[in-house]
């Protein structure tokens, strides 16, 4: 027999509250796609071109596979630490508790760099307003210091609504939601009935694309880009069913990827190629501008606002709940397991992650040009995101192998489908590594230098290992003995998205 599941420490456990329609407020918005068309369809340009609606459709592929695996993972097991929960019980508590570091680093990362893309609507605002300079410094949207110090402001705010509870914090989520959605659709609408760029089924065909090296750089943007849809995951303790969080997730993926390609294909009726790429994270607003005269033509301004603070604020969510399952497993420090008695949120852990998003944001500095500040973050986070969702994708495989012998539908999106998507994207990932090692011959701190590219997942994979050697010997983790993380619930089985009892899933050879 397997080792007990150990039960959760006392107050460590949170509200039942939320439903499908809060689960797909935090996946959307932690997705941001608003935020991901404004300043991504230019970056996606560089590398493919005209051909970013088939690009986009290709990379939802193994997405797709990834999210079957973490439905069917997550109707076994909830946890609030998904991913770090499942592949540890799965794989091993190494990769498992490596799957949680990345994840918690990723998000910690996107944090930093969406504050000061925050900070740099608002300060386009201003500028719309006539406002050039205060207290003697230019209010210049591309300057990344200024920009991060109205970010950090917004990341503060954010992190008190957090704190004060998540089910508030989802229904200003899923209204800033609405209003990003009737914009965007509004102006895509717009172009691309009157764009001027003819529209080519070529757009539609990947295979058109470059190079295999533009192909494979393009894929892995477009997985940053639909990441963030797992955040429904992260609260699977806190919906009324596991299959709540399921169902939030998948419905937000889908809905991801109709504005994705929707927005790409208007995008590319109304501007060229060179004024995608030249507009970089202010296409969106350059989309307005050219659509409509003022007050209508700040209306994509404010939904990428708005969309910009919906995402920080669903980055800190799901953190903070990833930290609190490694704390109840002592993979890290008792801090992260405070639950608020008033609000029922893990607050400490909330203000703590806030702190240190801050503290990366202010080390970034170093690249002057948010351009450059959002290229590097997204190359960085794009590996480590390819890295810990191919684990899981894995861990689902392995975990429920025995569904090959229980008919084609289950062997299909219960292992071969998950353990496809997680190959493919350790193939992207592996294939991009080797490129950035040959692409430059010298270091240099620029985001089109490879060896710097490659730098920070290397940094965030060899932290992660050092935390894990610090839980094994230092705290002693269970996690380490058993592989497996706390049962939330003290139940000997999960519930499933019926309320009844699932089927113990099949255990991986030791």
């Amino acid at each position: 027999m397997p080792p007990a599941v150990p039960p959760a420490p006392p107050g460590t456990r949170m509200r039942r509250s939320l439903g499908v329609k809060d689960g797909v407020a935090i996946a959307a918005s932690s997705t941001a796609a608003t935020t991901s068309i404004g300043i991504g369809m230019g970056t996606l340009a560089v590398y493919a071109g005209r051909r970013t609606p088939a690009l986009l459709v290709l990379a939802f592929l193994p997405i797709l596979g990834i999210a079957l695996a973490y439905s069917r993972l997550n109707r076994s097991e909830p946890n609030c630490g998904n991913g770090y929960t499942w592949v540890g019980r799965s794989i091993g508590p190494w990769p498992g508790f490596l799957t949680g570091w990345v994840v918690l680093v990723g998000n910690v990362v996107f944090m930093a760099y969406t504050g000061a893309v925050t900070g740099s609507v608002i300060l386009q605002f201003l500028n719309k307003l006539g406002a050039r300079t205060a207290f003697g410094l230019p209010l210049d949207p591309n300057s990344t210091a200024t920009s991060t110090v109205i970010g950090l402001v917004a990341l503060v705010a954010v992190t008190v609504t957090a704190v004060t509870g998540v089910r508030s914090a989802t229904r200003l989520q899923l209204w800033l939601l609405v209003f990003e959605y009737a914009v965007l659709l509004a102006f895509c609408a717009w172009g691309l009935a009157v764009g001027d760029q003819p529209f080519s089924f070529s757009w539609l065909n990947p295979f058109e694309m470059g190079s295999t090296t533009s192909l494979v750089q393009g894929l892995i943007l477009a997985v940053f880009i639909y990441w963030g849809w797992d955040a429904a995951f992260t609260v699977n303790e806190e919906t009324k069913s596991a299959g709540d969080a399921a169902r939030g997730g998948l419905i937000a993926l889908t809905v991801m990827l109709a504005l994705f390609v929707f927005a790409a294909i208007s995008f590319q009726r109304v501007m060229g190629n060179g004024e995608l790429v030249r507009n970089g994270p202010q296409a969106l607003t350059f989309l307005g501008a050219r659509l409509a005269p003022e007050p209508w033509a700040s209306l994509p301004l404010a939904a990428l606002m708005c969309s910009a603070f919906a995402s920080l604020q669903a980055a800190v969510i799901p953190t903070a709940r990833a930290t609190l399952a490694m704390g109840r497993d002592r993979t890290l420090g008792t801090m992260w397991t405070r639950v608020s008695p008033r609000f029922d949120t893990p607050a400490v852990g909330t203000v703590v992650i806030m702190a240190i998003a801050a503290a990366v944001a202010v080390l970034a500095l170093g690249i002057p040009q948010l351009n450059e500040m959002i290229l590097a973050a997204v190359n960085s986070i794009g590996l480590v995101v390819s890295l810990y969702y191919g684990l899981t994708a894995l861990a689902c495989a392995l975990r429920f192998r025995a569904d090959l012998r229980a008919g084609a539908r289950a062997a299909l999106t219960g292992v071969v489908i998950p353990a496809l998507s997680g190959l493919v994207l350790f193939g992207l990932g592996g294939y991009l590594a080797v490129h950035y090692v040959t692409m430059s011959d010298h270091f240099e701190a620029r985001p089109d230098n490879g060896w710097f590219m490659l730098l920070v997942p290397v940094l965030i994979v060899a932290s992660g290992l050092v935390a894990a050697a610090r839980a094994k010997w230092g705290r002693r983790s269970p996690y380490f003995v058993t592989g497996r993380g706390t049962d939330a619930e003290a139940i000997a089985l999960p519930m499933d998205g019926g309320g009844e009892p699932a089927a113990p899933p099949s255990e991986p050879a030791r």
